[in-house]
């Protein structure tokens, strides 16, 4: 509940950030945009891969397994020799793709900007302002699992908001779409240097002595390592599937811009309920998997997927249902015309049916690392990557940027299939019956509010018409009747949700309960 509070709270300012984004740059109508999407999206890419669990899912089981073992003074020399490496070898990353900059925007972040002038040139600038945001988030994820190792969740859930502030604040006063993109890169690179300095400030106060020292590769660092990379890959599958989608959009003008505001809404569910879960659930699962507990690691993820999906299947629903009610709703003003609108409705409603497969993925690699299993997840990963990269292609070639959508929703559902299969295989996990049974009735209920939700946008002009004269700040009839229905859906959904039988109230009581 922690997580998600928070991370709801750093949603709502990044949809700000990117309402700003969007007014002042565009999409299709202007090169500062895609520009500026492809600069955050490379060092973004890592961000995900480092921030958002991958390397925790490695540091937070060894850390909290030396602190029971061997004490805290010990841990922490483990924690302050992987800070080192990490900040050394992200360091060096940073400068070797600061200096090749113009090969790699022009023959792997973005080919297809070679076809429009000055736009390489603008996105080489733009990405050397924000690639220095990597090692900072190195560090920002490193300290973020030394706090979630000793139960502290409020600081590395709250630094993110952190990015939407510094992006906001500098944004709103450029004139032109080009200014916009500098200093929208600006603010992502303040922000990078403020979240590590917050975390910095946080590790100190919790009590733990990480220092700053020489890298060294110890026997301990090592197997870290081993464990970190081929974790970080698995945990990374549909991040590297969304940095593939980029490459290949970025042959058709404002396509980037497209996907970087759908990634915006199909990616809250895995921020606000994914990740949130499956953060708070790894050092429970490793806990368990320590002791040999096995039944209370079964009902752990038994509870994680029930819920996650409970939380998940209607944002699904939404997006699916109601695309473009949502897309013209919520986005299309200023630069951003109804081209651009229609354009992203569609692809939205593709990523849509991905949206339960995102959330489960960081549910079932969860497993995997509660048992120091990284090779296994790695591997299922790199699979669902090159049936991405196949279908992208593909796909692409039939519906354009429908089709990448497409592509990287059926990678998801592959990568979670695969790994369900090998857990079960193994004896690790399968959901219960119970579990089968509340999913089921899960599934009925969003259902139902999808059906809800594609009546309202089918009578859409119906819903707008009485708000036609009303004003509400800078609300008009279109922001006014998207908010009403998706207010009027938060109602409706938990009566649906108990009605069915999915969750019930002391079920959720107890999920929320900190203990």
């Amino acid at each position: 509940m922690l997580i998600s509070s928070f991370t709801l709270v750093s949603r709502i300012l990044g949809f700000g950030r990117d309402l700003a984004v969007s007014y002042f740059m565009g999409a299709s109508a202007s090169i500062a945009a895609d520009a500026f999407n492809a600069a955050f999206a490379f060092p973004n890419l890592f961000r995900r891969i480092f921030a958002e669990g991958a390397f925790a899912s490695a540091f937070v089981p060894a850390y909290a397994r030396s602190i029971e073992r061997d004490g805290e003074e010990t841990a922490d020399v483990l924690a302050a020799d992987a800070m080192a490496v990490l900040a050394a070898a992200t360091l060096a990353l940073t400068v070797i793709a600061e200096l090749a900059m113009p090969w790699l925007v022009r023959y792997l972040i973005a080919p297809g900007f070679a076809a429009t002038p000055g736009k390489v040139r603008l996105a080489v600038v733009l990405t050397q302002i924000t690639m220095p945001y990597l090692p900072c988030m190195a560090i920002y994820a490193h300290l973020s699992g030394v706090l979630n190792a000793r139960g502290r969740f409020i600081l590395s859930s709250a630094a993110p908001i952190l990015l939407n502030l510094w992006t906001l604040a500098v944004v709103l006063p450029a004139k032109s779409p080009t200014l916009a993109a500098y200093y929208a890169s600006a603010g992502i690179l303040a922000a990078g240097v403020s979240q590590a300095a917050l975390l910095w400030w946080g590790v100190r106060r919790s009590g733990a002595r990480v220092d700053v020292r020489r890298p060294r590769l110890t026997p301990e660092i090592n197997k870290l390592i081993g464990l970190a990379v081929p974790g970080a890959i698995a945990a990374s599958a549909t991040q590297i599937n969304i940095f593939i989608s980029g490459i290949l959009v970025s042959h058709q003008n404002g396509a980037r811009s497209w996907l970087a505001v759908c990634d915006r809404l199909y990616q809250l569910p895995q921020g606000l309920v994914g990740v949130a879960v499956g953060v708070a659930l790894l050092p429970r699962l490793s806990r368990s998997v320590q002791a040999g507990d096995e039944p209370e690691a079964r009902r752990a993820l038994d509870q994680a997927v029930t819920f996650c999906m409970a939380l998940t299947m209607p944002a699904a629903a939404a997006l699916v249902s109601m695309p473009f009610f949502i897309i013209d709703g919520l986005y299309r003003r200023g630069e951003f015309k109804l081209v651009d609108a229609h354009a992203t409705a569609a692809a939205l409603q593709q990523y849509g049916w991905g949206v339960p497969a995102f959330v489960l993925a960081q549910i079932t690699s969860r497993a995997f690392f509660a048992q120091q299993d990284t090779q296994t997840p790695m591997r299922i990963a790199l699979a669902s990557v090159g049936v991405n990269i196949v279908l992208s292609v593909a796909l692409f070639d039939l519906w354009g940027v429908v089709g990448i959508a497409a592509a990287t929703s059926a990678a998801a559902w592959l990568n979670v299939a695969l790994m369900a299969v090998t857990l079960a295989r193994r004896g690790v996990y399968a959901p219960s019956p119970a579990a089968w049974s509340r999913l089921v009735r899960v599934l009925a209920a969003s259902v139902s509010l999808g059906l809800l939700l594609a009546a309202a946008s089918h009578w859409r002009p119906l819903i707008e018409a009485p708000l036609r004269d009303v004003r509400f700040g800078p609300l008009h009839a279109k922001e006014l009747a998207i908010l009403g229905v998706s207010a009027a859906a938060a109602a409706v959904y938990p009566a649906l949700l108990f009605a069915s039988g999915g969750l019930t109230l002391a079920e959720l009581r107890m999920a929320l309960r900190r203990r």
